[in-house]
């Protein structure tokens, strides 16, 4: 499935010019043809944002590669949410995946899918997948929440307050992705009552759910994908250690990055989403190992961060 030996060429102003030339070198590894693009349904799942602000960065390009699905599970604006909520009925991880199973069954019928989350997507995702390992490809996660330990969430005082700046700064390492379109975006947004209401709801009803308990249960090959400044969960080396609880894993962080690596750093993102879901992820970089980062964030005077030499991997080559 390789195309031309030519690599790819990449814009670097992208990527931090502090990031490893090893690193910037393996991102332009050859072109998969676009020819050769997989019959497999690769399904994009939101977070907290809704699937707009989630994946403008990546959907141009994998639906270049890949049968794309992007169903807006969670509208908050929707009709759907709303008659859900006028009920008396909570927005929870379980009625996402509800909406979710409903899209799959009524509207694509062609399992097995492939899936890429992010954030509270992932635990969508991952419900799903194991209630339903026999529909389930691949599987990319994106900082998913609900590994382990809690999370900071400024959407919540972004809102009380109106301090939209915050609330949009807090997903990004990089202030320059927090730009004023951006969150004039947001504010205007949140001054739609309807749509307020049913932000406010969702984080009612999702705020503190796990999905920890279902990790050994995942039966589909998973890439995970960290932040290594991502500052909404609230402990990225112990959900870290508790996503290698899933059988069949590789993960993966991004050095000076937030919340949102689909966003932050696409052109990364994109290529290990590609190369994954085509079983054609050979070895990474040191510096995107997680063992380094875990040795560093160990309490020790004598391990800088990304140390090397590093202990035996956490994770299979």
């Amino acid at each position: 499935m390789i195309g031309s030996t030519e690599t790819t060429s990449i814009d670097l102003q992208e990527s931090s010019p502090a990031m490893p030339r090893r690193v910037l070198k393996w991102i332009g590894f050859p072109r998969l043809r676009p020819e050769r693009t997989s019959h497999t349904p690769l399904v994009l799942v939101n977070g907290l944002a809704e699937q707009s602000e989630s994946w403008f960065a990546n959907e141009r390009h994998l639906a270049s590669r890949f049968d794309l699905k992007v169903p807006e599970i969670l509208l908050y604006g929707g009709d759907a949410l709303h008659r859900w909520i006028d009920a008396g009925n909570d927005v929870t991880v379980d009625y996402l995946t509800r909406r979710l199973e409903t899209y799959l069954d009524e509207f694509v019928q062609r399992p097995p899918y492939h899936f890429t989350a992010s954030s509270l997507g992932c635990q969508v995702v991952l419900t799903y997948a194991v209630a339903n390992p026999e529909k389930v490809g691949r599987l990319v996660l994106i900082c998913p929440s609900g590994f382990h330990g809690d999370e900071n969430l400024p959407m919540i005082e972004g809102v009380r307050r109106s301090r939209y700046d915050s609330l949009v700064a807090s997903a990004f390492h990089e202030p320059r992705f927090a730009d004023d379109r951006l969150v004039g975006a947001f504010e205007r947004k949140f001054q739609d009552r309807r749509w307020k209401k049913g932000v406010l709801r969702t984080l009612r009803g999702t705020v503190g759910h796990s999905v920890e308990h279902l990790l050994h249960q995942v039966a589909s090959p998973t890439l995970v994908v960290w932040g290594a400044e991502d500052q909404v969960l609230s402990d990225v080396p112990g959900s870290i250690r508790a996503g290698d609880r899933i059988p069949d894993v590789r993960q993966v962080v991004i050095p000076q990055c937030g919340h949102a690596p689909q966003i932050e750093k696409s052109r990364l993102v994109n290529k290990l989403i590609d190369r994954f879901l085509n079983d054609r992820l050979g070895p990474l970089p040191s510096e995107l190992d997680p063992s380094g980062f875990l040795v560093a964030d160990a309490p020790s005077e004598a391990a800088p961060r990304l140390a090397s030499p590093s202990p035996p991997p956490l994770l299979p080559s």
